[in-house]
């Protein structure tokens, strides 16, 4: 587990540090996978150290308020996942469908502006969240059968009546995870349409390249998600549920990176170039 978590913030810092450092990289692309680096190097810190001091002592203690701090990074850097992942299908669907207008839309300004926005509606969304689950009120017992505050674990330890809170999850759940989804499946669409249409072979190939890692970082993402949140908890058992878990809050952080490099001429050279001026 102490490897996976040193490979995952290694992969995403060394994603940010290329961006920085190299001029080749300097793209509305890349500035947006450097986000998502953040975002995954966020929910792995978060939830990671907790999980290794249950796993070395089978039991971690935490005071309430503690539990709702790491329940903010995880849904923050969630959230913000979220809309991160649409934005660059809208910057993958300019580049193939509208290249023409490609440079004169996605500027700098509106790169960084998008990415501020992402992170204003994020925390927003977040506080409020918190917010309605602190006015619960929680009598006992304080035990959480899972590796990391999650927000149903924790609205399980509520006496109160939590339906309002969770017709309101609902709503905030459509809003942040259906909502950008929609997004990203209207862009693809629109891409396969477009690509479908060029004569050349090589140039489908090529379009197809520049989109098949968001799409398998995409799939992974949105597979877990909905595999721990939108089938009901009720018909998995308790390990499958953790194992699951697992997979979205440390193995995805953990390829990200990797799938971005793999596949990425650029990220690869900008890498040989600084392993070889650091020589």
């Amino acid at each position: 587990m102490i490897i996976l978590y040193c490979g995952a913030i290694s992969g995403n810092l060394l994603i940010m540090v290329l961006y920085l450092v190299s001029k080749t990289l300097q793209s509305p692309m890349y500035f947006f996978i450097t986000q998502l680096s953040l975002c995954d190097i966020l929910v792995t810190t978060d939830i990671v150290p907790i999980l290794l001091h249950t796993i070395m002592y089978g039991v971690s203690t935490m005071t309430l308020i503690g539990c709702f701090i790491q329940l903010s990074f995880f849904l923050l850097s969630d959230t913000s996942e979220c809309f991160l992942l649409s934005v660059m299908s809208y910057d993958r669907y300019l580049a193939i469908c509208n290249p023409l207008h490609y440079h004169s839309i996605m500027t700098h300004h509106f790169c960084v502006t998008s990415v501020r926005v992402i992170w204003l509606v994020a925390f927003i969304l977040t506080l409020i969240n918190i917010i309605s689950i602190y006015s619960l009120h929680f009598c006992g017992p304080h035990i959480i059968d899972h590796f990391y505050c999650d927000y149903e674990p924790i609205l399980q330890l509520s006496c109160s009546d939590t339906s309002i809170i969770q017709k309101m999850n609902l709503l905030l759940g459509f809003l942040i995870a259906t909502g950008p989804f929609i997004i990203i499946v209207m862009s693809y669409v629109y891409i396969v349409m477009t690509v479908l249409k060029i004569p050349s072979n090589t140039r489908i190939h090529k379009a197809f390249s520049t989109c098949s890692s968001h799409l398998i970082v995409v799939s992974m993402f949105y597979g877990t998600l909905m595999a721990v949140y939108m089938f009901p908890t009720k018909g998995q058992s308790l390990t499958l549920s953790k194992i699951l878990s697992l997979m979205y809050t440390v193995l995805t952080p953990l390829l990200n990176p990797i799938i971005y490099s793999l596949r990425n001429k650029d990220i690869k050279e900008a890498f040989l170039k600084l392993k070889c001026n650091n020589l």
